[in-house]
């Protein structure tokens, strides 16, 4: 019983690494769509996000078939209750990068004003916040998921320094509030990109050590 339960743990490790390639590939879509401004690539992210959301179900019902058959215990259970939540929290950043699509759309279809933020740094943490906390689950690797917890405090100043420039932009362009608004949602969502992947991290934190971090204990 022993040896099977840990070749269907060894499957859901995969599994759930297969989801996070594919929530990867949709992040770095969206970094680009960000850039580019290209609406057909912004529409594929859109419409494939079902992919991510099907993956993420059986996923789930994985975890839940090896609590019920298995009933297992210690790092075991610790692990599949790990993978429940890092399943849920790479679906909703497969929701991030389609709101971050929806938001290039809608800017898109609107006139361009002469005010530009440059994402490109912001993008670049998150996407690498989120390869890090995989890397962490798949290592065990303390270090890594800690590096993943201070990039996010890197990611907040930025989302901060956009939220004051598009603010003061508002405020001089009243009449351009709607294409403003969208600008500021895009630094939102890859923020909120970034709190996610730190959830992750917190998770593999806690597989290894046993100890939840969440809520600042660390």
């Amino acid at each position: 019983m022993a040896v099977h339960l840990q070749r269907e743990l060894e499957k859901l490790k995969k599994r759930i690494l297969s989801l996070g390639a594919l929530v990867e590939e949709r992040v770095h879509l969206a970094t680009q769509a960000i850039e580019t401004r290209d609406l057909d690539l912004s529409h594929r992210i859109i419409n494939s996000d079902h992919e991510v959301d099907e993956m993420e179900v059986e996923v789930e019902e994985e975890c839940l078939k090896l609590l019920a058959l298995h009933q297992p215990v210690a790092i075991d259970l610790r692990f599949i209750v790990a993978i429940i939540k890092i399943n849920n929290e790479l679906e909703r950043i497969g929701d991030q990068a389609v709101n971050v699509a929806q938001r290039i759309i809608n800017i898109a279809q609107r006139d361009p004003i002469d005010f530009y933020f440059d994402y490109a740094s912001m993008a670049e943490k998150a996407e690498a916040m989120l390869r890090k906390s995989l890397d962490a689950l798949v290592t065990l690797d303390l270090d890594i998921a800690f590096n993943v917890l201070t990039l996010d405090d890197e990611v907040d100043d930025i989302q901060n320094e956009a939220y004051d420039k598009i603010k003061a932009a508002i405020s001089q362009r009243p009449e351009r509030v709607g294409y403003l608004i969208n600008l500021l949602l895009i630094s939102r969502h890859l923020e909120r990109l970034a709190d996610h992947s730190t959830n992750i991290a917190e998770e593999v934190i806690y597989l290894i050590e046993g100890e939840i971090i969440r809520h600042g204990k660390y």
